[in-house]
């Protein structure tokens, strides 16, 4: 059982990382093999708009053959995965986005009679990060990632999702425009509720692996 994590974060070490990292924790503590992925080191694109999937017949991977060809073949092999991504001008970030775009739009049908060619269920995840408050960001939660509603119609089953708000985004905040950030706030968050976010990300990471089990066993 292969758990996989995409890390859409330009950090490797930091809040959404962390998150995943966790996540993946979880998943292992139930029996899973996992891997996290880092997006930003790769070099790659969106989809190209060429329809090669879309071809009667046609194999439902991405044609473009670049950094991201190996990954998307081990997304679409994984028992589960997790998308992680920093909230960038209210969306994810557009390294996710463009993966995104690769990895679900080949297995969506122009056909009536399916809507998706994958060939099984898929638990999936998303995992948020802000550095904004709760309250900013429930106001966009609906369309902060429209890629989150296809996955029911393409993997047959509606994603977990995570949040973690307020995080805390800088090393030295001394060095850093922030007037509109209460530190106190921040480092409270930082201090005592990211914790809490570490371990549900654990839970979440766990659940996932577990329902990867239960369809593994039909």
């Amino acid at each position: 059982m292969k758990i996989i994590a995409i890390n859409g974060s330009p950090r490797k070490n930091w809040n959404t990382a962390a998150l995943l990292k966790c996540a993946l924790e979880g998943a292992a503590s139930v029996g899973a093999e996992t891997e996290l992925i880092h997006l930003y080191p790769l070099n790659f694109k969106g989809c190209a708009s060429c329809f090669s999937c879309k071809r009667i017949g046609a194999v439902r991977v991405c044609a473009l053959r670049d950094d991201l060809a190996p990954v998307l073949e081990k997304l679409g092999s994984a028992d589960a995965v997790i998308f992680g991504s920093p909230v960038y001008l209210m969306s994810v970030t557009s390294e996710l986005k463009a993966c995104l775009e690769r990895f679900v739009y080949p297995y969506i049908t122009y056909m009536k009679e399916k809507a998706s060619h994958f060939p099984r269920m898929l638990p999936t995840a998303f995992i948020y990060t802000s550095g904004a408050p709760q309250g900013l960001i429930e106001q966009v939660r609906a369309g902060l990632n429209p890629c989150e509603g296809l996955m029911d119609r393409v993997f047959y089953e509606k994603p977990e999702a995570l949040f973690s708000y307020n995080t805390w985004q800088f090393q030295d905040y001394d060095k850093y425009e922030h007037s509109a950030f209460d530190l106190g706030d921040k480092a409270k968050q930082k201090d005592e509720q990211f914790p809490r976010d570490c371990e549900t990300a654990r839970r979440l990471g766990a659940r996932l692996a577990q329902r990867a089990k239960e369809l593994a066993a039909g």
